[in-house]
């Protein structure tokens, strides 16, 4: 069995042989559609970014947390 090489491929690209660069008007879409999300974030934005770093840090934790919750609320009920 024989394989057949080229020493050049063809690539079958979206820019069909002109330059893959993005144009001016693209760009400026692209900024548009930045400021209109930027805009919808909302005032409640950062809670709730605070609120997601707050539940990734503590995921891995959990049961840790839990086991250390009991203890103290073991010793809290030996006090009162």
């Amino acid at each position: 069995m024989q394989r057949k090489t080229t020493l050049n491929p063809h690539w079958s690209t979206s820019s069909f042989g002109c330059s893959a660069d993005t144009s001016p008007g693209e760009l400026a879409a692209l900024g548009d559609h930045v400021s209109r999300c930027a805009g919808q974030r909302g005032s409640m934005f950062a809670l709730r970014c605070a609120g997601e770093a707050m539940g990734e840090f503590a995921a891995p934790r959990l049961m840790t947390m839990l086991v250390v919750v009991v203890l103290i609320g073991g010793l809290a009920s030996l006090w009162i």
